[in-house]
């Protein structure tokens, strides 16, 4: 294979994208916006519709990037769940403010937002809770989210001695939600010749950044 089309050749990577996004097209707020965006990566089937990219930075401004998924949203904000000593938890802590990108990738779209954050209230985290698989709320239990651990063997152990406690499960003391509230959400759509379209909802007023 010559260098010229060998797949590690990254400057020939390329795709070129196609749609519109106009201010005459755009719904009223953000969250109608975000609510039809959403409902269009539903229906394209695209896999984990809801995984976010959450990026954060600790008191220093050290930042720090993971996937995470999407468990509800409305006028206040985007929520999802986590242990509150992982990194990211530890972060939000320190410095209460996070960005979000949903990487629409088939539709050619992103959604971008950044806002303060908080914790939601032990009734909301609760109720969350209560809907998770059983697996899933003994891995809450089970995984200390972040630190070293010796072998998956001791996760292992971990989890055996969380599923042998009698009785339901109910959150950790140290999991639970933040919502994201955001300051601004753009909404990014790709077009031809890298000439993207990009309205931003801020302040109130709806801005078309550059592309």
């Amino acid at each position: 294979m010559s260098p010229s089309t060998s797949p590690q050749d990254l400057s020939r990577m390329r795709n070129e994208y196609t749609g519109e996004l106009s201010e005459q097209g755009l719904a009223g707020t953000w969250l109608e916006q975000f609510a039809t965006w959403f409902a269009d990566a539903v229906e394209a089937g695209l896999p984990e519709p809801n995984a976010m990219l959450l990026a954060t930075a600790d008191g220093t401004g050290r930042p720090s990037a993971r996937t995470v998924l999407l468990k509800g949203y409305d006028q206040r904000g985007f929520t999802f769940f986590t242990n509150y000593e992982s990194r990211k938890g530890q972060d939000l802590a320190a410095n209460p403010r996070a960005s979000l990108v949903f990487p629409w990738y088939p539709l050619h779209r992103q959604v971008i937002v950044n806002g303060s954050v908080e914790k939601v209230s032990r009734e909301e985290t609760e109720e969350y809770f209560a809907v998770r698989p059983h697996g899933a709320q003994v891995g809450a239990w089970a995984s200390p989210q972040s630190r070293v651990i010796g072998s998956r063997d001791e996760l292992r152990a971990r989890v055996a001695e969380i599923e042998a406690r009698p009785g339901p499960l109910t959150a950790p003391p140290h999991w639970g939600g933040f919502r994201v509230s955001p300051d601004e959400v753009e909404f990014w759509q790709g077009r031809e010749s890298r000439l993207h379209d990009r309205l931003r909802y801020t302040g109130g007023r709806v801005e078309r950044l550059a592309p």
